[in-house]
């Protein structure tokens, strides 16, 4: 695993539907270790590796998102204050206080109008204070309509990551580890960096539809219950390997798929568990209700806090969906 010449994928900003410096950064590190490079109509980037079977060759697509949840400037006060609306579900009490950046590099606070407001959690009284004295000095710096999102440099502290944009930037880099490793490929592999995931599946269902896919497989991050250990909302827990999705809200994998993955795991003696998640969605639901249908299903990363400045995660788990991903990649996958 090399994180160090992939940084970029948690650095770049992001948010839905403005996914376009990380899009270059990736189309640039991408370039020459694929055989072919495109985007759809909806920004996602897409990349394939051919296979090299003759007959009865698959469509396999590995999809993660590269946008994140973040913000959209509404309105600026007379005193040089933001008001802002979400892009994506952000829960009032993981922003407050917390740094913020706008795509143009403006940097500001969340705060609130009163304690009571923070209190109360009522984000229609939540701010953003970019250091301006008043509304002129504020509209140099940002304007109506301009995004940003929380932002925290990742560290990497005791074989754990944590970093505000894990969520699914860790995805990403997992794919980028497949791709660089990958060699002779059976079937037909496209690699999709999906836009627009945190605002309804976007970017995967138009990505999903012009590629056809006969298997689809979306590498994304699960809730973790090794805290609260309610055992109820999600099963998944840091350090325990891989997590095989079986559902989320979006999504009911595919047994047979299920299956495949799980026995390629314990045969290759690949650390993991099931992912069942009793809400929200990954890429999984849309590639899976795609035209005709898709055999779908999941490669999950467990994460703690997500939707919060700092998402967590362990490297091992990482590598173990590094692992299980690339020996799906390399199977004559009958299903």
């Amino acid at each position: 695993m090399n994180i160090k010449n992939k940084d970029f994928i948690f650095n770049e900003f992001g948010v839905s539907g403005r996914e376009d410096k990380v899009k270059e950064k990736l189309k640039d590190f991408l370039k020459d270790k694929v055989d072919d490079l495109f985007e759809d109509r909806n920004n996602s980037l897409i990349t394939l590796k051919k296979g090299n079977k003759k007959n009865n060759k698959l469509k396999i697509m590995l999809s993660s998102h590269y946008d994140t949840i973040g913000f959209v400037a509404t309105y600026i006060t007379k005193e040089g204050f933001v008001r802002f609306s979400e892009v994506g579900y952000l829960p009032a009490y993981n922003i407050i206080s917390k740094r913020v950046i706008f795509e143009n590099g403006t940097v500001g606070v969340i705060f609130a109008d009163e304690n009571e407001n923070i209190k109360k959690g009522e984000k229609n009284k939540y701010f953003i204070d970019i250091g301006a004295k008043d509304e002129e000095e504020a509209k140099k710096l940002i304007k109506i309509g301009d995004m940003g999102a929380i932002y925290s440099p990742y560290i990497i502290q005791n074989d754990n990551i944590i970093s505000s944009w894990l969520d699914d930037r860790i995805g990403c880099f997992i794919l980028l580890e497949i791709i660089e490793n990958l060699k002779d490929n059976i079937h037909d592999i496209y690699f999709v960096f999906s836009s627009q995931e945190e605002v309804g599946l976007r970017g995967a269902t138009t990505s999903t539809f012009k590629i056809e896919p006969d298997i689809g497989i979306a590498f994304d991050v699960t809730g973790t219950d090794d805290i609260t250990k309610k055992h109820y909302y999600c099963n998944s827990i840091l350090g325990n390997g891989a997590a095989i999705k079986v559902m989320d809200g979006s999504v009911i994998s595919d047994k047979r798929l299920v299956n495949f993955l799980e026995t390629l795991a314990k045969q290759n003696n690949i650390k993991y568990q099931l992912d069942i998640l009793t809400y929200g969605g990954t890429d999984a639901g849309a590639i899976q209700t795609s035209k005709s249908g898709v055999i779908a299903g999941g490669i999950s990363i467990p994460t703690r806090y997500i939707h919060s400045s700092n998402e967590m995660c362990s490297l091992k788990d990482v590598q173990s969906c590094i692992d299980l991903g690339l020996l799906f990649c390399k199977s004559d996958v009958i299903i």
